[in-house]
């Protein structure tokens, strides 16, 4: 017995010995610090089950909704798992408040939006833009280099659209000038002309009735551009803010900062006022983009 146990202890040490050589040698094994690996085979052939499932959930198609009554942007986005920014870009609109019942609108089945390639645009290029995965942007769009066409229609998963345009586009980007009650007396858009009986002419602002006094606040932060009298607009004020926007307040009764001052939706600018071709105390507020006027009414809150 004791002949047993003697044998079995050799055995039981040589092995460890053998393991400890075997082992320790592995560490000084001279190794090819070159070496390369995968990582550029389609994902589809290497991805295990699972990973192929997530795949599958990231193809690209399109449901279409039925407008119903209560429903609003935001509502329907969250029904379907997307963000506003995807059904606002896909659906081209202009004005999230003017959602009509029965308007059909396209949701897709991932989360992202839609843009024009530019010239010199790359996949990978897009991606660091918006942010987003590369992979993810290849996979969607079934990239199989990082080249693209110009001028060609593709879809970002996991995009935004930028603030200002999704400010614009839900009304919320401008701040109403006038914190007092007033009343709208001229909206934006064709009209009777007030100082010519029988002609019609397009009205570029929003005319906001008020007593002479009444506070006026910039309606959005920026720098002022000009601060003056002209012989339409009476005093008026010419704000320039992000994006190309830019903000008119005429027919002051007095004016209460400068040419490049910085102001901001807290700075009190000016007064109500009567001055220029006006009827009665009133403010006229213009919002411009580029160069083109816009109806505040879509998009102040």
């Amino acid at each position: 017995m004791k002949r047993y146990n003697f044998f079995k202890a050799t055995i039981v040490l040589s092995f460890f010995l053998w393991a400890g050589f075997h082992f320790a040698g592995a560490q000084y094994t001279p190794f090819d610090a070159k070496g390369v690996g995968g990582g550029d085979t389609p994902l589809s052939e290497e991805l295990p089950t699972p990973e192929e499932q997530q795949q599958k959930k990231l193809r690209l198609f399109y449901t279409t909704y039925a407008v119903k009554k209560g429903d609003m942007v935001s509502t329907i986005a969250e029904k379907y798992g997307v963000s506003q920014d995807a059904i606002i870009s896909i659906n081209k609109l202009r004005n999230t408040r003017t959602l009509q019942i029965g308007q059909i609108l396209k949701v897709p089945s991932i989360d992202g939006i839609p843009y024009k390639v530019k010239k010199g645009d790359t996949p990978e290029s897009i991606a660091d833009n918006y942010k987003i995965s590369l992979e993810k942007l290849a996979l969607v769009n079934t990239f199989t280099d990082n080249t693209v066409e110009p001028a060609s229609m593709i879809f970002l998963p996991d995009a935004k659209l930028d603030w200002a345009t999704l400010q614009e586009i839900n009304g919320d980007l401008f701040k109403k000038p006038l914190k007092r009650r007033f009343r709208i007396s001229s909206r934006y858009g064709w009209r009777n002309n007030p100082f010519r009986p029988g002609v019609r002419s397009f009205h570029n602002g929003i005319d906001m009735a008020a007593p002479r006094g009444t506070p006026i606040y910039a309606a959005l932060a920026g720098r002022v551009i000009a601060a003056g009298y002209s012989k339409v607009y009476g005093n008026y004020i010419i704000i320039a803010h992000h994006s190309g926007y830019r903000t008119l307040y005429g027919h002051l009764h007095a004016i209460f900062t400068s040419r490049g001052a910085f102001v901001t939706p807290s700075s009190k600018i000016g007064i109500v006022g009567n001055t220029g071709m006006s009827t009665g105390p009133h403010l006229h507020f213009t919002i411009f983009k580029n160069g083109s006027t816009l109806n505040p009414a879509g998009l102040w809150n």
